[in-house]
């Protein structure tokens, strides 16, 4: 089974620039969790909760510690777990285009 996640939009601290450290941005999350789901039930309200949570209280200086602290918390949280890619765009960071940076985890179970 996969959960797909789409365009989770919400506002976070984010970015190495002085501005972005200041006020919040908007941030949006994509996600696809292959899971066995002989292994258990996986809630995606559950996820998509632990999404923003991470996010929010990390202030992440860069996406890619986001992206590798979120990949951690679900493989420990859901051992059903076989992959998870990530996506985490910064939409309004360039005046021209969004700005992503994306990540596939496959779990080591």
């Amino acid at each position: 089974m996969t959960i797909h996640i789409e365009d989770l939009k919400f506002q976070a601290v984010i970015g190495i620039l002085d501005f972005e450290r200041v006020k919040p941005q908007d941030v949006i999350v994509n996600a696809e969790i292959e899971y066995d789901d002989a292994d258990g039930f996986i809630n995606y309200a559950d996820i998509v909760q632990i999404l923003k949570k991470t996010v929010i209280k990390g202030e992440f200086l860069l996406i890619e510690d986001a992206l590798k602290e979120i990949n951690l918390k679900l493989i420990k949280e859901y051992k059903a777990i076989k992959s998870i890619n990530l996506k985490i765009t910064k939409p309004s960071i360039l005046p021209d285009c969004k700005v992503s940076v994306s990540d596939y985890c496959k779990s080591q179970s």
